[in-house]
């Protein structure tokens, strides 16, 4: 096999990226994913592309398996800045606020509709955004087009695996970078603890009131949680679990009737 053969056997064409047009045009995709994420630094051990690299990841492997139970799934390139606001005093943290990032979904979605997909899936992978109400308002500008999001790391099964609860930089997320990228992983020895301080205000811990929280305040090293039980181990079958459940939905997606969505 030559180097041209060998290049387009490992072409995948569930990832757009990869593929040409010559597999694009006589295939007839069903779901269209777009990864999100976001570039911030992640404690002292994982570098500023750990969400990014995390939902690369996920997208590939879980249109990989619904794929190969023929969902055809087109996965778009990663948008790998995210909102930031809290974290934007951090050197080289960079933010897109709320009003950029719909403009720019408005942008792809106007384009998917275009060209007569019906099925549109936001991949999140920073806790910093939340494409909800934007999607409340793209319904009525482009009602022929089902748009949900899904927030990879908020899947109970995945946190359910690790001892101690974070939500940045903690036990869940550097053992899925220690699985999926240990190139660029630091020891656990030089991670920070990644203690945090919380408001005072009860109401906030309570869950009913909510405000963004200002990072160089709550946190020395910018992590949110303690890694100091994270393995590869368990990242691979944290990994295992968030994938194969993403699969599940993406195949739901795409094989599911738009006039037959409720029960």
């Amino acid at each position: 096999m030559n180097n041209s053969q060998s290049k387009q056997a490992n072409t995948q064409p569930y990832i757009l990226s990869e593929t040409t047009w010559k597999k694009v045009k006589e295939t007839d995709y069903d779901l269209v994913v777009l990864p999100w994420s976001a570039t911030e630094p992640h404690n002292l051990h994982l570098p500023y592309g750990t969400d990014t690299i995390e939902t690369t990841a996920i997208a590939r492997q879980a249109a990989s398996i619904a794929w190969a139970k023929d969902a055809k799934v087109a996965v778009l390139p990663i948008i790998p800045f995210g909102t930031n606001t809290g974290q934007i005093d951090l050197k080289l943290t960079i933010n897109l606020n709320p009003s950029t990032q719909m403009l720019i979904l408005k942008d792809i979605v106007r384009s998917i509709c275009m060209q007569g997909f019906r099925r549109f899936c936001i991949l999140n992978g920073h806790g910093g955004n939340d494409f909800q109400q934007m999607i409340r308002e793209l319904n009525l500008e482009f009602p022929e087009v089902f748009i949900c999001q899904v927030s990879w790391f908020k899947m109970a099964a995945a946190q359910n695996l690790f001892e101690n609860p974070g939500d940045h930089a903690d036990e869940m997320e550097t053992s899925l970078m220690m699985h999926i990228a240990p190139q660029h992983t630091l020891p656990l020895s030089e991670a920070g603890s990644g203690a945090t301080r919380t408001f005072r205000i009860n109401a906030f811990h309570e869950g009913w009131a909510r405000a963004p929280r200002k990072w160089t305040q709550i946190s020395t090293d910018t992590g949110s949680g303690d890694p100091s039980k994270a393995s590869a181990e368990k990242g691979k079958r944290c990994f295992e679990i968030i994938t194969e459940r993403i699969a599940q939905l993406f195949i739901d997606l795409a094989g599911t009737s738009l006039n037959n969505l409720y029960e």
